[in-house]
């Protein structure tokens, strides 16, 4: 119950926002639409009316925004060729403003490796969690933003989204998906394709800068920050003489995970590390050390 209520409140967060987005752009499209991303707007102060052009959301910062077109910002200058003034274009201003809505962005598929109280390899206690390494990943994305845009190269936010990491158990341990501390039921069936999951509501706080936007490539960004997860449910499936199992249960994971991530890319594509400083499984004085650490691809800032 506990992960479904969290579920169903996130997502009456994202419809909210979604809803409020909408409304945003519909209310700039009736201003007088032109094109698909273009209205007429009126300069209160002087009268003059000007084409500007708007932005769609997860173009740049996932979010509506106005940006004047580039007539905008030309002014004459005192320099004179061929006996008229030479237009110069001044260079567009980095505004400050918020940044909130829908997003679908940060996409991560990554490797997982286990530490035991800071090294890669697993101590006698621990053995039981033995895993495939090319086969135990991570994988997760945001679909929910929001934060302050402070100008051209930095900004920070607050962003929701999922996280699901998959360890791929070399051994045949069944785990009781109900008890604590992570307690094994059976060690002796003969099983294959043993896989013990965990499924998390995600929310990092990201500090992102930015590089100016280079032709043909994109910008340049490195973004790191805090990352907390409320676990939704834990999963263990394998395949036995009966077919596939699959229980559902918390098997032990920590209610609230809390770590750091760091990442690096051009355009929409990048890099990304994660590092949760507690142990994956609670209340479990057997495999405390027990954390995780995650490298991988992501697509789209």
């Amino acid at each position: 119950m506990r992960y479904i209520s969290l579920t169903v409140l996130f997502y009456a967060l994202i419809l909210t926002a979604a809803a409020q987005e909408k409304k945003r752009a519909d209310s700039l499209r009736s201003l007088g639409k032109i094109s698909a991303d273009t209205v007429i707007m009126e300069d209160v102060n002087t009268g003059e009316k000007r084409k500007v052009r708007i932005i769609v959301p997860g173009k740049d910062e996932g979010m509506i925004t106005i940006e004047k077109s580039e007539k905008a910002y030309q002014y004459d200058s005192d320099d004179k060729q061929d006996g008229k003034r030479v237009s110069v274009t001044k260079d567009h201003p980095r505004k400050s403003y918020p940044i909130y809505g829908v997003t679908l962005s940060r996409i991560d598929l990554g490797l997982v490796k286990l530490m035991d109280n800071g090294s890669f390899s697993l101590s006698d206690d621990n053995d039981i969690f033995d895993y495939r390494r090319g086969k135990t990943v991570n994988f997760g994305f945001d679909v929910l933003q929001a934060g302050y845009r402070f100008n051209d190269q930095f900004r920070i936010f607050l962003s929701g989204g999922f996280d699901w990491t998959y360890i791929r158990l070399k051994g045949n341990y069944i785990f009781d998906p109900d008890i604590v501390p992570l307690t094994v039921v059976d060690d002796q069936t003969d099983i294959r394709n043993n896989r013990l999951t965990s499924t998390y509501l995600r929310l990092p706080l990201t500090f992102e800068f930015r590089s100016k936007n280079y032709s043909g490539m994109g910008r340049m960004r490195f973004a790191f920050g805090p990352e907390g997860g409320f676990l939704l449910k834990g999963t263990q499936r394998y395949r036995g003489a009966d077919g596939k199992v699959k229980q559902r249960g918390d098997y032990a994971f920590n209610e609230f995970r809390y770590g750091a991530f760091a990442r690096f890319g051009v355009g929409a594509f990048g890099i990304y590390a994660k590092y949760y400083f507690n142990d994956i499984f609670e209340n479990s004085p057997q495999h405390a050390g027990l954390q995780n650490f995650t490298f991988g691809l992501m697509l789209g800032f």
